[in-house]
């Protein structure tokens, strides 16, 4: 079984020695670091891979929802607080799961679950090569629509719900979920995230041009934290 890598981010000397002990019982999981300081955090976080954070939401200078914004889209997060208020908040930032304090082992382990069966989605074998599926199901109001994978030309992002524009569609096909919780039902090799609201899919790329992706019409940047990956597989794909 492949570890999940996390960290720990509470200013409370109490709560991080707490999830320290709960990360280590759980077989799966891997510490890299604990720190009481936000910035020290994303110090970290900017050099270190790291698949997980467990995340205090209440903290001095930066608190935890501030902090998430700054944190790599491939690292997932589940909050940490002792406020039940803050947990709409938490989900609107796309974390995975949200530990309500005092919490007991048996949640924590509950929202590390989770995790681990996101990681294991993402990384699964049949997900990067299989044409397991060349179509999804997706809620649209009362109705779920049947999406031919290859007629999506790109996926838009929004506070809490999806636009997915589709080819020889005068509308996008509206939807009541995250961004990412899309992302991860999408075969990896057709399908990338090139910005904090977009994903595009690789086939029906028309332009490349002064980074930006030019498709149907649409002009989407390439932010910069998704550029090398994107490149990446130009270079893969060109002809010299």
């Amino acid at each position: 079984m492949k570890k999940i890598s996390c960290i720990i981010i509470d200013d409370e000397p109490l709560a991080l020695q707490l999830i320290e002990g709960y990360v280590d019982k759980t077989p799966f999981l891997d510490l890299k670091g604990k720190f009481s300081n936000a910035f020290d955090a994303i110090l970290f976080l900017n050099n270190e891979k790291t698949d997980l954070v467990f995340l205090d939401i209440q903290m001095p200078d930066l608190n935890g929802l501030e902090l998430s914004k700054k944190i790599k889209d491939n690292t997932r997060i589940v909050f940490t607080t002792a406020f039940e208020e803050y947990a709409i908040e938490g989900f609107k930032v796309e974390a995975l799961d949200y530990l309500l304090k005092p919490f007991n082992y048996d949640d924590f382990f509950s929202a590390s679950l989770k995790a681990l069966r996101w990681f294991e989605l993402v990384n699964s074998p049949d997900k990067q090569s299989s044409p397991q599926d060349d179509y999804i199901y997706v809620k649209s109001e009362y109705k779920h629509i049947k999406i031919i994978l290859n007629d999506i030309i790109y996926i838009e992002g929004l506070k809490d719900y999806v636009k997915i524009w589709l080819r020889n569609a005068e509308k996008p096909v509206l939807s009541l979920m995250s961004l990412k919780s899309l992302e991860a039902e999408l075969p990896t090799n057709t399908f990338m995230r090139i910005h904090r609201s977009f994903i595009v899919n690789l086939n029906n790329i028309e332009t490349i041009e002064r980074g930006q992706i030019i498709m149907d019409n649409a002009r989407i940047t390439i932010a910069e934290q998704y550029r090398d990956a994107f490149y990446k597989h130009i270079e893969g794909k060109s002809i010299k």
